[in-house]
């Protein structure tokens, strides 16, 4: 079997384009892969027409880990976030193929089941008014569709401080979250890069008495001594890795000892097996996997393959119940939550298909997020529009 060659396709929002890629075959099977760009997707899609013709066309879509190291070394120069995504669309899709092909779900080429179902988390829930009354109303609707943890950013566009009043406002938020969703639910608490070191231990101890289940990205990503400096103060577990987009640049993060969960995004890290081959070394670390997804189903059904078959993997986020929910419809299959759990599927591949009409009902947009302008929570730029 062959690689003959692949089809793009961009669903859109204001806030994010998802780009969907189709791997053919000159066996008639198709396989397809997802990731989700920031600001840069014509640049992936640059790359993907380019890497088609040195690495891509011709492959053998069963030797995964040789087109892999073709792509991400083929060219010499460094690989980035770019590539590595270029790489992913292309890896899951090679995957999707080998399963379809032999008839059983990935997670069985990847060592077999070791769960039935993974806990969600849910996240772009909170598109609402920045007050304690409508999060918790937000969040009482989390709970009441099954879910059983869900992830907040309170801080507004806090960069680096967050004065007395804004730190009060924020733990109003956090109060109100808690309330509604109980003792029970786990509560991810999400930083987005914002803090320094100092502020962020000081946020993260006036939030403890909410019981956050980690703290998520206290401090920007390119420092891990500053990390180190949070993680040695604060009791809450940290949690972070969705913007290092190659496993090999984790070794550092292990050594430190920094981190208690890392969340690679599949999307962004080169794919399905990268993910899994990263999971095994956390694994060695005591670090437990908790990928960032923050792509539609066909990126969930490709998360999901590793979550099924990887013994340290805790949880998967989610927001397709809750931010542009309608673009569920253009993959049929698509994973779904079920009593805050997703259950494991035996169909063949990523067990999805992209649907290219429905797909085609949401073009390519400008679209735009930026985490330190007003409203960002909202996820509804106003410069939003077709491109």
């Amino acid at each position: 079997m062959r690689i003959t060659g692949i089809t793009t396709h961009v669903v859109g929002t204001p806030w994010r384009n998802l780009t969907y890629v189709q791997v053919h075959t000159d066996e008639g099977i198709t396989g397809v892969g997802e990731t989700r760009m920031l600001g840069r997707t014509d640049a992936l899609l640059g790359y993907l027409h380019e890497a088609t013709a040195n690495h891509i066309a011709g492959s053998d879509p069963f030797a995964v880990e040789d087109l892999v190291r073709k792509m991400k070394y083929g060219d010499y120069g460094r690989a980035g976030e770019i590539v590595m995504s270029g790489i992913a669309v292309i890896e899951m899709a090679c995957w999707d193929i080998k399963g379809k092909a032999l008839g059983v779900p990935v997670w069985q080429l990847l060592g077999g089941k070791v769960t039935d179902k993974v806990k969600a988390y849910a996240n772009g829930w909170y598109t609402t008014e920045r007050t304690p009354e409508a999060y918790h109303k937000a969040a009482r609707a989390v709970m009441e569709r099954g879910y059983r943890a869900l992830k907040i950013d309170p801080f507004g566009t806090g960069h680096f401080e967050l004065d007395q009043a804004q730190t009060n406002y924020s733990v109003s938020l956090i109060e109100a979250v808690r309330d509604a969703i109980g003792p029970d639910a786990e509560l991810m608490l999400e930083m987005h890069g914002r803090f320094s070191p100092s502020t962020a231990v000081r946020l993260a101890r006036d939030l403890a008495p909410f019981k956050p289940a980690w703290l998520e990205e206290p401090v920007p990503p390119e420092n891990l001594k500053a990390l180190e400096k949070v993680a040695a103060k604060v009791d809450i577990p940290v949690a972070t890795g969705e913007r290092i987009h190659d496993r090999i640049e984790f070794r550092e993060l292990f050594e430190s000892q920094a981190a208690d969960i890392i969340q690679p995004d599949v999307g962004h890290i080169g794919g399905i097996w990268e993910t899994r081959k990263l999971a095994a070394t956390a694994e060695a670390h005591y670090v437990l996997v908790a990928p960032h997804n923050v792509g539609g189903s066909v990126l969930t059904a490709a998360s999901l393959q590793v979550g099924f078959s990887t013994p340290n993997f805790k949880i998967l986020e989610h927001f397709n119940d809750f931010a542009d929910a309608e673009i569920k419809k253009v993959v049929k299959g698509a994973p779904k939550v079920v009593d805050g759990y997703f259950e494991i599927s035996d169909a063949p591949g990523l067990g999805v298909e992209l649907d290219v009409d429905a797909a085609a009902e949401f073009p390519q947009q400008q679209a735009k997020f930026d985490l330190w302008s007003d409203g960002w929570e909202k996820r509804a730029p106003k410069s939003g529009g077709q491109g």
